[in-house]
């Protein structure tokens, strides 16, 4: 209970919970938000030798935080969020640098479900000036069973807020395991690509892929502010350039094709560009274009 209230306090709010549940899964507790736990170590039954020492530990912890003074100094500049992974760094990277040249701070959230819930609590707060959602693969794994969902909600607060966005299908081309024998008995068969020890990677099949194209459609489609939905020809991640191991230029074609259909005759701009994803200048097209549509909407940078 007292999780749930510290979740809908504002960013940067100290937040402290002493808990017996602190040494699990404590992601149903934190969320997306900057809740800070520490383990009780004993149950909560009383104060004795132990829990005195803890509960000291943690008033004394908390008390720091609300006094301490803000760190950083006063950065004015409007903020921009971008989501990457991996496979789509360089084109962050890139994007990241065009955008500071334009005046903005940009904050990157890695693409892992947590990263993507964050992004999202984020655009729904009021703090964006705009969105550079680059890697929407997250979306992959939630629509096929992957471990790096971010819900279903993926891709919706900066639209419902008219938060100005630019969106590509940045790695869309894959769903995310653990380890090689952690992956489901039902993908046995699929074009799978071991990452590392820790990360196994599937590849999306073109119905998936098909898919995953109708549902991003939709969600932009719904948006109340600009948008404008960026297609990389030339693949969506770095395993899906020329020669590399989730090439499958049918099956982004697929994704491409409903990408387009499910937004034609609505307000969002299509650029399709024959670019790689992690090409300089399709990061660059999309940094200048949401610097203009957050200009254009009165922003400023």
């Amino acid at each position: 209970m007292a999780a749930r209230a510290m979740r809908e306090m504002p960013l940067g709010v100290p937040k402290l919970l002493v808990s017996t549940m602190a040494s699990g899964d404590v992601s149903p507790y934190v969320g997306a938000k900057d809740v800070t736990l520490m383990y009780s170590v004993v149950d909560i039954a009383g104060v004795n030798r132990v829990s005195r020492r803890i509960l000291g530990n943690a008033a004394a912890a908390v008390a720091g935080m609300a006094t301490a003074p803000v760190a950083g100094g006063t950065d004015d500049r409007p903020l921009v969020a971008a989501s990457m992974f991996g496979v789509t760094t360089p084109a962050v990277e890139t994007a990241r640098a065009r955008l500071e040249e334009l005046g903005y701070e940009v904050l990157v959230f890695h693409a892992t479900g947590a990263g993507g819930r964050a992004l999202e609590g984020l655009a729904g707060s009021g703090m964006l000036a705009g969105v550079l959602d680059l890697t929407t693969t997250e979306l992959a794994d939630d629509l096929v069973g992957g471990v790096l969902s971010a819900g279903a909600d993926r891709l919706t607060a900066a639209g419902a807020h008219g938060v100005p966005q630019a969106v590509a299908p940045g790695a869309l081309d894959m769903v995310n395991f653990g380890p090689r024998d952690t992956v489901p008995d039902r993908f046995e068969g699929r074009d799978l690509y071991v990452h590392n020890p820790a990360v196994t990677l599937m590849r999306t099949t073109t119905e998936e892929m098909a898919e995953l194209g109708r549902r991003v459609a939709g969600k932009l489609r719904a948006a109340r502010g600009p948008v404008a939905l960026y297609l990389p020809r030339r693949g969506v991640s770095a395993l899906d350039a020329d020669g590399a191991a989730f090439r499958r230029p049918e099956a982004d074609a697929a994704c491409f094709a409903e990408l387009a259909a499910g937004v034609a005759g609505s307000s969002v701009e299509v650029v399709d560009l024959d670019l790689h994803i992690n090409d300089p200048e399709f990061a660059r097209a999309m940094a200048e274009r949401l610097d203009r549509m957050i200009k254009a909407q009165g922003g400023t940078a």
